[in-house]
């Protein structure tokens, strides 16, 4: 098979002859024997001479990269074509330095006229589809690509229709047509190709990324599966783990990238796809393992360190998180990733002051830069995003919705998201008149802004005002199933926040009736279990549950709502510790996990480990009336009243600040009978009913 690269003309038999005989040759540079057109006439013997000069001149500018070499080699190959201008190899070479020289115009013009004299000359064909293809990488212009691929795919068509055997001009031209968005053609062609050579491996690989580019992955896998009992390939086992990946299926994946890794161990790709589909199998060892064997192969490489650090992260081994993104940063100071990964492990350990500094300082230097580019506005963007994130995180909602002030100077497009995260910024703090006055401008500027309008009817129904809420909604529908399944699980949400658990059942129904993906069924089960739970339907919601744990055994919001749903009932504790478990240690600092981990222990009587996960939930979410509460029942079983009661009457504080449709008001009677019971009775409290995790 041919293989097409740009390289000099090689041809066979000795070159320094002619050169030798005038006397000549020391002025040139060494190289390596070469043939030219035989020397049938004085004519012929000069051309001669002038082509091996050329390329002498040629081997000495990819030595040198210097002009003077190009020139020289350039005119070399001119005086020799001209001597000899029925001589196509000499017409080839000429074209191809031109190209070396980046005189790209000048190369198309030589095959071109080439190609005039003779339309048949397939060498010529080859060069100038090669030509073509290598410019892309220069050019930036959307169109001029477009019109450059079209180009090529003319030649690479002329190619096969001259020779139908060169199957690599066949591969070429379904890489360009798979480019230009002409998939069927693109498959017309390879499976043209496979039909005389079932092996052949370039073949497979293009149209196993054709598949998976039109998300045929099953059939993408039966192909390589087919191809490689015959050749195994350590190319077509990492496509093999690409194809499961995209079909979520990491354990095969993982089976297929360590094939891959067996047959090429020094390949860091193979090693790489190995490592990220471990990570989302759970198995962080074995990632862990993999990641230090690539930062082996690349210890310059940061992306190794952060990778490794992001593994480490989700073990809740934080401190070497934070080890490995420093070592990520000595090799690339100034990385956007790093600085980011850097602050998101500070705002895990609940260092908040060291996450605002190192993106403070971020901001600092990239607002100091000189030039003002897209890149820097998009990345001041994504710090102040951070920033603002960090700020509410640790309370201090003035300061996140300065950040996002910020942001919304950048330009439009930044002014039109910041909007939407200041309302949400007020929303998560619970301050709904500020929340609603933000979300009135917004609209004012962004009328038809979709987001915007979704997080209005969401703030509607935060302040108990469902119809409201579902109006806005309905107004959004839209005929679409994939935007219509979003808006009936906002729908879902508000009915459920509201009590009108009916609702929330019918709008979980419409939006099953437009499921394509097992992610939004995995949405729509969870909700359905939230909603029985609510209702006390108990054996609905676990069989919804289960539902969303068959696709997903991992999916960390179901593992905790089902295992405090059992916890709170005080129903198979062990079950609920271990699926809680679960949620944690793929979020080990989610408040909402801690506490129901705690929770579970206190219904276990363990209430030393009980204790100290609450005060960690509460390091996460400090005004969470229902963590406080738990902590208070936890401290009067251990004896503790009087710090109970302070907790019980933190709670109680904190009910009274919450937004409207997450108050309850049986939980603030229970609360009230508890303080009451404690101060004036000393009375044991009796443990709280049903609360939403």
């Amino acid at each position: 098979m041919k293989t097409w690269f740009f390289s000099a003309v090689i041809l066979a038999g000795p070159v320094f002859a002619v050169a030798l005989a005038s006397g000549q040759a020391q002025q040139a540079p060494s190289a390596p024997a070469q043939a030219a057109p035989a020397p049938d006439t004085a004519h012929q013997a000069d051309a001669y001479y002038d082509f091996a000069m050329g390329h002498l001149y040629q081997q000495q500018y990819e030595t040198s990269n210097k002009s003077e070499d190009a020139n020289l080699a350039i005119d070399f190959f001119k005086k020799a074509y001209a001597l000899d201008p029925s001589n196509s190899e000499i017409g080839e070479q000429l074209a191809t330095m031109y190209f070396l020289a980046q005189r790209t115009r000048d190369a198309v013009d030589e095959v071109q006229g080439m190609l005039r004299r003779n339309p048949s000359d397939l060498p010529a064909r080859r060069l100038l589809a090669q030509i073509y293809i290598r410019s892309l990488g220069d050019l930036s212009n959307a169109a001029e690509q477009s019109h450059t691929v079209q180009l090529a795919i003319e030649q690479f068509a002329e190619i096969i229709r001259l020779d139908p055997s060169d199957e690599d001009s066949a591969v070429w031209l379904a890489r360009l047509d798979r480019l230009d968005n002409q998939h069927d053609q693109a498959e017309k062609v390879l499976r043209g190709v496979l039909g005389r050579d079932a092996g052949n491996e370039a073949a497979v690989q293009q149209l196993t990324q054709l598949l998976l580019d039109e998300n045929r992955s099953s059939e993408a896998i039966t192909l390589l599966q087919d191809t490689l009992k015959q050749n195994p390939s350590a190319g077509l086992y990492d496509q093999l783990g690409d194809a499961y990946t995209q079909m979520s299926d990491p354990a095969h994946a993982a089976q297929a990238y360590r094939q891959a890794v067996v047959l090429e161990p020094d390949e860091p790709g193979h090693l790489q796809g190995l490592a990220q589909s471990l990570f989302d199998l759970g198995d962080f060892d074995g990632a862990v393992d993999s990641y230090q064997k690539l930062v082996a192969m690349a210890p310059n490489d940061p992306t190794n360190y952060l990778r490794l650090s992001a593994t480490y992260r989700r073990m809740n081994q934080l401190d070497k998180a934070e080890q490995q993104v420093l070592l990520a940063k000595q090799h690339a100071p100034g990385s956007l990733e790093v600085i980011y990964n850097e602050a998101e492990i500070y705002q895990d350990e609940g260092r908040f002051d060291d996450g605002i500094r190192v993106l403070s300082d971020a901001v600092s230097a990239t607002k100091n830069q000189t030039d003002v580019t897209p890149a820097r506005r998009r990345t001041l963007a994504i710090l102040y995003q951070l920033l603002g994130q960090i700020y509410g995180a640790d309370d201090k909602t003035a300061a996140a919705v300065g950040a996002l002030q910020e942001m919304a100077k950048l330009g439009p497009e930044e002014d039109q998201r910041a909007r939407w995260l200041i309302v949400d910024a007020y929303r998560t703090a619970g301050d709904l008149p500020h929340a609603f006055e933000e979300a009135s401008q917004a609209l004012k500027s962004y009328p038809d802004d979709r987001p915007l309008r979704i997080s209005q009817a969401l703030l509607y129904g935060e302040n108990n005002q469902p119809d409201q809420a579902a109006q806005l909604l309905k107004g959004l529908l839209s005929n679409s199933s994939a935007a219509d399944l979003e808006i009936y699980l906002d729908l879902a949400q508000v009915y459920e926040q509201g009590r009108r658990f009916d609702d929330a059942e019918r709008a979980l129904h419409s939006a099953e009736a437009m499921v394509t993906r097992a992610a939004d069924r995995e949405s729509i089960g969870f909700l359905f279990g939230a909603v029985y739970e609510h209702e006390k339907k108990y054996d609905q919601a676990e069989q919804a549950f289960k539902g969303v744990l068959a696709i997903d055994p991992r999916n960390a919001q179901t593992l905790n709502y089902y295992g405090y749903m059992l916890a709170d009932r005080g129903q198979r504790l062990d079950e609920a510790q271990s699926m809680i478990q679960r949620a944690l240690d793929q979020d080990p600092t989610n408040g909402a996990y801690l506490d129901s981990i705690g929770w579970t222990y206190y219904k276990q009587n363990k209430l030393a480990d009980a204790e100290a996960y609450l005060r960690k939930a509460l390091v996460r979410e400090p005004h969470n009336a229902t963590l406080r509460d738990h902590l208070g029942d936890i401290l009067a079983q251990s004896g503790k009243t009087d710090q109970a009661t302070m907790e019980w009457e933190t709670s109680l504080a904190e009910w009274r600040r919450t937004v409207p449709a997450e108050f309850e008001a049986d939980k603030v009677t229970q609360l009230q009978q508890k303080i009451s019971a404690a101060k004036n009775q000393g009375a044991q409290p009796k443990r709280p009913g049903e609360v939403k995790p």
